[in-house]
């Protein structure tokens, strides 16, 4: 039987913040861009509170593997919003970073929507190709 992905939501009553931690590559981009919010030595580790949500909205914006998004509380989502550029970042012994509304076509023939920014493994380990999970760290990949 297959586990049904957890969403948790936090919100401030203008934004919600939505959380999916099987997606999460654990970058720490949002601990260490916006600690305030994003503290994982809390229960729970994200306090909507502690910023304003402009902040809040540019930080999620930076999450790589798209474990956090959010959404206005009068129901208007932001995924279709990004502009339509795309930019293509290399990390450093990490991924492929691509920002931006992308249709993505999987090794099966399947097609994903991914937007805002999508990490693609470049070390060839992940379990979640041709995502990143984050095990270019474990493995010590230099490229």
């Amino acid at each position: 039987m297959e586990k049904k992905p957890v969403k948790k939501e936090y919100s401030n009553g203008e934004v919600t913040i939505t959380w999916e931690p099987q997606k999460c590559i654990h970058s720490a981009n949002c601990v260490k861009g916006l600690p305030g919010v994003f503290d994982s030595n809390r229960k729970p580790w994200i306090d909507p509170m502690a910023a304003s949500t402009d902040e809040i909205v540019k930080q999620i914006q930076k999450c790589p593997s798209g474990a956090l998004g959010y959404y206005f509380e009068e129901g208007k989502s932001t995924e279709g919003n990004q502009e339509a550029e795309q930019l293509v970042e290399v990390i450093p012994n990490g991924p492929l970073m691509v920002y931006g509304n992308l249709k993505v076509q999987l090794s099966d023939g399947s097609t994903k929507m991914q937007h805002k920014v999508s990490a693609f493994c470049r070390c060839g380990q992940s379990q979640n190709k041709p995502f990143c999970d984050g095990t270019h760290k474990k493995i010590d990949f230099k490229g």
